[in-house]
C-alpha cells in the first residue's frame, strides 16, 4: 500500500540530541579529545573574563563552533551560525540543545581581540601537540620547515602610491577601474588601502604577484604532525627567518632539518650549525652544505619525507579555508594560521587512530 506524502508538525520529540548521533561518527572521539584539551585551558579562559557581570557565551562553545568551520570548509561566520541553527550533528559537537537559541555571528568579532587571538590559539595549539607527544607521535630528532602564501583580503586595486600620487579611477562606483600601466610598483612605494600589513609578493618565478602574507610550519617527520607555526610579512627572507625562530624554539642540538632550496644559503646553514642543528636542505647550485652532509642515509630520507609538509599546506588551504585569508591585518592572520594547523594536527591524529574524519 502505498503511503501518503504528508508532513506532519509535531509539538514534542522524544529523542535526545544525544540519541541521534551516530556511536561510530568521528566527531564522538574528536568531540572527547578536544574537551580534554579545553579542560587544560580553564585558567587561561578564566584569566579573560571578569568575575561579576552578564554571563558571555562559554569560550569553549566559541572554540569548538571555529573548529567546525575550519574542519568543514565553511566559508564565513555568518554561514556557520547558519548551520549551528538548523545542523544537529554541529549542535551537539559545539554543546548546544535541541531548542537553544544560537548566538548571532558578530560574537566573533566581539570576541576576535580577547578570546579567538594568537594567544589562546597557541595555548591550543600546545595542548592539541602535548597529546601527540604523550602518545608519542611526535619525533624530536628528524624535522622538515616549509613557507606557504596565504592571500590576504585585500585586492591589486588597493595597492596605491603612498605619497597618494596614483592614477584616479577612471569610472566611480564600488570597483573602479584602475589603470596601472607604467607605474612601477613596489612595497617600498606602495601599501594596500585596505590591510597595510598585505605585502605584494609572489612565491615562484612565473607566478603572477598577488597581496599576501606568510605562512610558516615545522614539521616533524615521524607522522608527519606540525609542532611549530610562525605567521610574517610576505618578504624574500621571511622563510629562513621564520626557519630560525621556530628552529631555537622548537628543535633540540643534534637534530636535522629538511628544506627546499630557497633555504639553501650560507647564512641560514651556518645559523642552523650555530644552533646544533644538521642542515639536510635540497642543494642548489654553488651549495651551502657538501658531502660531508649529504654522504649520509639520513639526507636522503629528509629530502623524501620533506614532501609531507606538502600535505599540510595542501589541507589547510582546501579544507581548512587558509588559500585567502578573509581577516585583515597581521595579528588576526596570525590567530587563523595556528589554530587551522591546530585542527590539522587533530584530523592526522584521527587518521593514525583510525577513526579518521570525513569532512567532505
Amino acid at each position: 500500500m502505498r503511503g501518503a506524502d504528508v508532513t506532519e508538525a509535531k509539538l514534542f520529540s522524544y529523542r535526545t540530541l544525544e540519541e541521534r548521533i551516530p556511536q561510530d561518527h568521528p566527531l564522538r572521539k574528536l568531540r572527547g579529545v578536544v574537551d580534554a584539551v579545553l579542560g587544560t585551558l580553564h585558567a587561561d579562559f578564566d584569566a579573560l573574563y571578569c568575575r561579576t557581570g552578564r554571563h558571555s557565551i562559554a569560550p569553549e562553545r566559541l572554540l569548538r563552533a571555529s573548529l567546525i568551520q575550519v574542519l568543514y570548509s565553511i566559508r564565513s561566520e555568518r554561514q556557520l551560525v547558519q548551520h549551528l541553527d538548523y545542523n544537529l550533528l554541529y549542535r551537539w559537537f559545539v554543546g548546544l540543545n535541541e531548542d537553544e537559541v544560537v548566538w548571532d555571528h558578530s560574537v566573533f568579532s566581539k570576541n576576535r581581540d580577547r578570546l579567538l587571538n594568537e594567544t589562546v590559539s597557541r595555548a591550543f595549539f600546545d595542548k592539541v601537540l602535548v597529546l601527540a607527544t604523550w602518545r608519542e607521535l611526535v619525533s624530536s630528532e628528524h624535522f622538515t620547515v616549509d613557507g606557504t602564501l596565504i592571500e590576504a583580503w585585500a585586492s591589486l586595486k588597493s595597492f596605491q602610491p603612498k605619497d597618494g600620487s596614483g592614477k584616479p579611477p577612471e569610472d566611480g562606483g564600488r570597483n573602479p577601474s584602475v589603470d596601472f600601466k607604467g607605474q612601477k610598483r613596489s612595497n617600498d612605494t606602495h601599501e594596500s588601502a585596505t590591510d597595510p600589513d598585505a605585502r605584494l609578493y609572489k612565491k615562484a618565478e612565473g607566478d603572477k604577484a598577488r597581496m599576501a602574507f606568510l605562512g610558516h610550519a615545522l614539521m616533524e617527520n615521524r607522522h608527519g604532525l606540525v609542532v611549530d607555526v610562525e605567521t610574517t610579512l610576505a618578504t624574500g627572507t621571511a622563510e629562513r627567518e621564520a626557519a630560525e625562530i621556530m628552529v631555537k624554539r622548537s628543535a633540540r642540538k643534534g637534530a636535522t632539518l629538511g628544506a627546499d632550496k630557497n633555504y639553501d644559503t650560507a647564512g641560514f646553514v651556518a645559523a642552523l650549525r650555530q644552533h646544533g642543528v644538521t642542515p639536510h636542505v635540497t642543494q642548489k647550485k654553488h651549495s651551502a652544505i657538501d658531502d660531508r652532509t649529504t654522504r649520509h642515509a639520513g639526507y636522503a630520507q629528509s629530502l623524501k619525507k620533506r614532501k609531507l609538509v606538502e600535505q599540510i599546506f595542501g589541507w589547510a588551504k582546501t579544507v581548512g579555508g587558509l588559500r585567502k585569508t578573509p581577516f585583515v591585518g597581521l595579528d588576526k592572520v596570525k590567530a587563523q594560521t595556528v589554530f587551522t594547523f591546530a585542527a590539522y594536527n587533530l584530523t592526522r591524529m584521527a587518521t593514525i587512530f583510525g577513526w579518521r574524519l570525513n569532512t567532505a
